[in-house]
């Protein structure tokens, strides 16, 4: 992909016969960006190692990677599933980005070249030729790749590593919690690059705000809604025994 994800799994590993841990980190990290891992379901070694014909020893390194940043969670006995993050954890990793990605694109605008612009340029070109083709995959995986655009700019390695697990896991936040088809709007991404190129970093931030907003507003997270859990199970298969009795 890019130095975003190269970045977070920068783990040198000797080479298989099939692709080395970094590699299966960055695919499965792509195929969650367009999408197509669904949140919730158990994945297994096995199933990867004969995917990416590697051993199940640097298949286990992968996992492990992304169980540190919770895409997958491991379940004693059971093995690792892919993350469904709940309502309330949508709304943190929101949050947490409403004071991270505004003030970064702030300095951004104050400290870019003019290859960090032809570089956003050039993605945001790659988005709008998805679009036009309605190569959706493609477009949903390149839309959270601007995010970790933005922050290769920073030239931050730490602001880039918690971007993609923040961008990762609201990925998958809106496969759970979207009612409806969740995507940028064709201008938003345009609003922050030409901010930013004009080296104003005021305008960039608050594009940068109301696009987190429109997220959020997308996701609902602002309406109040009772999240399942097995304690209130419990509570509700107790109550529905003692009325058949």
């Amino acid at each position: 992909m890019n130095v975003g994800l190269e970045t977070l799994t920068a783990r040198r590993q000797p080479r298989r016969h099939g692709h080395t841990e970094s590699e299966i980190t960055r695919r499965l990290i792509e195929a969650i960006f367009e999408e197509r891992l669904p949140p919730g379901e158990r994945i297994t070694e096995s199933q990867l190692a004969e995917t990416f014909e590697v051993s199940r020893s640097v298949v286990r390194l992968s996992m492990s990677k992304l169980s540190e940043i919770g895409v997958f969670k491991k379940t004693p006995n059971l093995g690792y599933t892919i993350a469904a993050p709940t309502r309330s954890e949508a709304r943190m990793m929101l949050d947490l980005r409403q004071m991270i990605e505004p003030e970064m694109v702030r300095k951004i605008a104050k400290a870019n070249t003019d290859a960090d612009v032809q570089s956003l340029w050039e993605h945001l070109d790659a988005e709008n030729k998805a679009r036009e083709c309605s190569d959706r995959s493609t477009l949903v995986r390149l839309s959270g790749e601007f995010h970790l655009k933005l922050a290769e700019c920073s030239r931050n390695v730490y602001l880039v590593q918690m971007l993609t697990q923040l961008q990762v896991l609201t990925c998958l936040a809106i496969l759970v919690h979207a009612e409806r088809e969740v995507g940028c709007p064709r201008d938003e991404h345009s609003k922050i690059v030409q901010a930013i190129a004009d080296h104003d970093g005021n305008r960039a931030a608050e594009e940068m705000k109301h696009h987190l907003q429109h997220i959020a507003e997308e996701l609902q997270l602002d309406v109040q809604r009772n999240e399942p859990s097995l304690e209130s199970a419990f509570q509700w298969l107790s109550r529905s025994q003692r009325q058949e009795i």
